[in-house]
């Protein structure tokens, strides 16, 4: 059995949007690429070091997939790109596009069905970065088991988001780091439930 694990960077409303460049994805006029930048330190690096040390394979989105391949198969090995060029790379999308990335297998159809049945394979975790209309998918699915975050403390205002529907979420693990960031883990929660306070 594989879990499927969220590790994503996020503003303090919810935006995951380019937060690694200035041109990582400019899609809709987005002028903040490159926000989580000033507030990356050791600790932010050991949040996500500490995710990516063990093996994993990782789910993607197509956008996610072009931005990554871009960059990955050429990467310094220092920068980290060993595992991320290792992993196998399954790629949602509606078309059959060429997948260039070494280790790269197309999911197109019913994408939660055949991430449904990967999950119950055995193998290494299932990582899905960046990805915002996958993980839409596969939340509403239930296919989700764990968010790894790296909440920023700023306001976007704008762009691609986390999360576009409701649902609770538990906190497994969180800290916050000096320059402010907070580290956290949550697993999924069921329903948002509501009622007064008293």
């Amino acid at each position: 059995m594989r879990d499927v694990v969220v590790v994503n960077s996020v503003s303090l409303d919810g935006v995951m949007q380019a937060p690694g460049t200035p041109t990582e994805d400019q899609t809709g006029g987005f002028p903040y690429g490159g926000w989580l930048a000033p507030l990356f330190d050791d600790e932010v690096g050991e949040f996500l070091s500490e995710t990516m040390s063990k093996p994993f394979d990782l789910l993607l989105g197509r956008g996610t997939y072009d931005i990554l391949a871009a960059y990955w198969p050429t990467a310094p090995e220092e920068a980290g790109a060993k595992p991320l060029n290792d992993a196998t790379k399954y790629v949602a999308s509606r078309g059959t596009p060429v997948l260039p990335w070494q280790h790269s297998v197309l999911l197109n159809g019913d994408v939660p069905a055949q991430v449904a049945a990967l999950k119950q394979q055995d193998g290494p975790e299932l990582q899905i970065h960046g990805s915002p209309e996958l993980i839409d998918t596969l939340r509403r699915a239930g296919l989700i088991d764990r968010f790894r975050l790296v909440i920023a403390p700023i306001v976007l205002g704008s762009g691609k988001r986390l999360f576009t529907t409701a649902g609770a979420l538990r906190v497994v693990d969180s800290r916050t780091t000096s320059g402010g960031v907070t580290l956290a883990t949550y697993e999924p929660g069921g329903d948002v439930r509501t009622g007064t306070m008293a």
